[in-house]
């Protein structure tokens, strides 16, 4: 992996550096959700109070846990590379220790925009997923957008369109810490 430094000087034009303090804007606050585009595939996300939290932030990393009702075990990670931008999904049992998949994600193939960044899977996660028999998710890409009032995870892939989109003008009580922080 890239040491996080480079991109923590980069130019304030660089779009993902904007994209990056445009997240970090909203640190220590959460925002509920709701899924505007899925499947069957998506059915754990339905009925329950989505809510993502701005949790920890530093020059070169975000953490934004994603509580879906009592399901604590979400967390994105996006981070500042040499190269760009690389998201992970840091999934966790509720005794904090790492599910078998966990850390998957992928780094941006282009600067993207100031609002939209896209992250291709990368080989990592392709090795893992196969391994875990989640064959279908080894041509995922994700993207998230940062707009004035609504922030977007998305995940794409053949015959899967999933979409949750938060509303950043109505921040929501802070929820628990997520399975496996402090």
């Amino acid at each position: 992996m890239a040491p996080a430094i480079a991109m923590a000087h980069a130019p304030k034009d660089n779009p993902q550096h904007q994209y990056f303090d445009a997240i970090a804007a909203y640190c220590g606050k959460a925002f509920a959700g709701e899924v505007t585009a899925g499947n069957e595939a998506d059915s754990a996300f339905s009925n329950k109070a989505l809510i993502m939290h701005v949790r920890e932030c530093s020059d070169t990393e975000l953490k934004i846990p994603f509580h879906v009702g009592d399901d604590h075990s979400r967390t994105w990670v996006i981070t500042k590379t040499e190269t760009g931008l690389r998201l992970k999904h840091d999934h966790r049992h509720e005794d904090g220790t790492e599910d078998k998949v966990t850390m998957y994600g992928g780094n941006t193939a282009d600067m993207g925009t100031a609002t939209q960044q896209s992250f291709p899977v990368d080989q990592e996660s392709i090795d893992n997923f196969n391994e875990n028999g989640l064959t279908a998710s080894v041509t995922n890409v994700w993207h998230m957008y940062i707009e004035p009032t609504t922030f977007t995870y998305r995940l794409t892939r053949e015959n899967r369109d999933f979409r949750v989109d938060f509303d950043l003008t109505k921040p929501v009580a802070l929820p628990p810490t997520p399975w496996g922080h402090e």
